[in-house]
């Protein structure tokens, strides 16, 4: 069955710069460059909440595992835990020296970790929201940081071409991938935690063997790869682009499936 149109939802003042499902998928969060969250019920004729609290454009919303949080990330340099409920209470940390681009929760929801503008990777604990550590080999400004899905290691991109794959506990870089040609926007983990996939400025997405640390897949697209998600069952990989389209790539054939018009 192809994929079509289900819902779209309106109510931002400004670009949305990234979005989230609950893991029971009856919520999602979508961050704007109006300053605020949203909360969006699946349940149609369900009222959508909006959280405000940052002072400039957030550009990063995940749900923790459990979904009884939501962190965020901003332009104003913070980061923010919010409790997704109708008050959208929150707190707030410090968090970087620059623009934070990137949020994400440990599979056991115990850890955040973060990328900035400032060249740096962060791990916090999410309970007592202290700081743990910094990686910071890159660079340039890093776009995107992931755990995988054991927790054990890190991958992080960046505008100085790389990805970088990390050691949680030793907080050692294990592993620089350069084959970008330009900025790397987004990277991620195949649920596995085998492989990771990245998609920059250069209008490809490459996905690499983490065991090996060698190249398995390259598809070249025409225009920017903005950000990227793999299915859950590992076969198949949505990226967006800034040609206003997503396309569904088929990695088990290495080949692209969809490409899904909408956005304008």
């Amino acid at each position: 069955e192809d994929p079509s149109l289900e819902r779209h939802f309106k109510g931002h003042r400004d670009a949305v710069t990234s979005v989230d499902f609950s893991r029971a998928k009856k919520q999602l969060v979508s961050g704007s460059m109006d300053s605020s969250l949203m909360i969006w019920s699946m349940k149609p004729q369900m009222r959508a909440y909006r959280f405000v609290g940052h002072k400039d454009a957030v550009l990063c919303v995940q749900f923790s595992p459990s979904g009884h949080l939501v962190a965020s990330g901003s332009r104003d340099k913070t980061v923010r835990l919010w409790i997704p409920s109708i008050k959208g209470e929150s707190t707030v940390f410090k968090a970087h020296t620059a623009t934070v681009r990137s949020v994400h929760f440990s599979s056991d929801g115990q850890s955040l970790v973060t990328a900035s503008d400032d060249k740096t990777v962060k791990v916090w604990t999410v309970h007592r929201q202290k700081f743990l550590f910094s990686l910071s080999q890159h660079i340039n400004w890093v776009r995107c940081a992931r755990f995988s899905p054991d927790g054990r290691l890190i991958v992080s991109s960046s505008d100085d071409k790389t990805v970088k794959l990390w050691d949680k506990t030793s907080r050692e870089c294990i592993h620089s991938f350069c084959e970008h040609g330009g900025f790397v926007n987004h990277v991620d983990f195949h649920p596995s935690g085998n492989c990771i996939a990245a998609g920059g400025t250069d209008s490809t997405v490459k996905l690499w063997d983490v065991r090996m640390n060698r190249l398995l897949q390259h598809y070249q697209g025409n225009s920017m790869v903005n950000s990227l998600s793999f299915h859950p069952s590992g076969n198949y990989l949505v990226s967006a682009s800034s040609d206003s389209t997503l396309k569904i790539l088929d990695l088990l054939e290495g080949r692209l499936l969809y490409t899904l018009h909408g956005h304008q």
